[in-house]
């Protein structure tokens, strides 16, 4: 009698994205590293907040905008507060945001690091057949899917694919090459490990 392994991963970028800003020291391109601290310029009821990046390599500052020339009123107190005490959380959020980042500077360079903290959902047992991966996301991460699968469950990705091929790997939703491209918050992925002689190795690394 089968039985279905169910894990929830969470999955957390480790290294945020740095823009490629050209540096007035260096003269040339560099990568700039979030500094986790903010500065808030308020004039009389207006307010102006940055997130301050260094340069990798000079520690030059560069200002990624937050807030400009905002009405005070239009901010949350609560915000404000996080702003000007330099909330690590709230840094992080920004520091993240990918996409505000590429509006701001065109090119970003992105890591793929990650940690992975996992959850079983309900009983698990020794002679489950069958694993199902739930997939949630503190941040958005441009890591591919086979390559995260591939470095926590301790198999090739090659594996992997010939598992999708033989239709014992379902990734919903699913799509051309879901395998290849980045994992996504919602992702859930069912492999059935009936035939595999490590299916226990494979389920214990997937529960960490």
């Amino acid at each position: 009698m089968s039985s279905t392994t169910c894990i929830q991963w969470t999955i957390a970028p480790e290294i945020a994205p740095r823009p490629l800003i050209n540096c007035n020291r260096c003269g040339d391109v560099k990568a700039y590293r979030c500094s986790g601290k903010f500065r808030v310029n308020a004039n009389g009821k207006r307010i102006d907040v940055w997130l301050i990046y260094r340069c990798i390599d000079c520690d030059n500052s560069w200002n990624f905008g937050i807030f400009e020339r905002c009405n005070r009123r239009d901010i949350e107190p609560a915000l404000l507060r996080a702003l000007e005490s330099n909330d690590p959380g709230l840094a992080r959020r920004h520091a993240f945001d990918i996409v505000a980042l590429r509006n701001k500077v065109g090119r970003v360079e992105e890591f793929p690091d990650v940690a992975v903290p996992k959850q079983a959902v309900g009983e698990t047992t020794e002679t489950a057949t069958a694993l199902e991966l739930w997939l949630g996301f503190e941040m958005p991460t441009s890591l591919r899917l086979d390559r995260l699968l591939a470095n926590e469950l301790g198999i090739s990705r090659s594996r992997l694919q010939a598992l999708e091929e033989r239709r014992l790997l379902l990734v919903d939703p699913g799509g051309a090459k879901a395998l290849r491209k980045p994992a996504r918050e919602g992702t859930t992925l069912r492999t059935d490990l009936t035939g595999e002689p490590d299916r226990q190795v494979i389920i214990a690394a997937a529960l960490g």
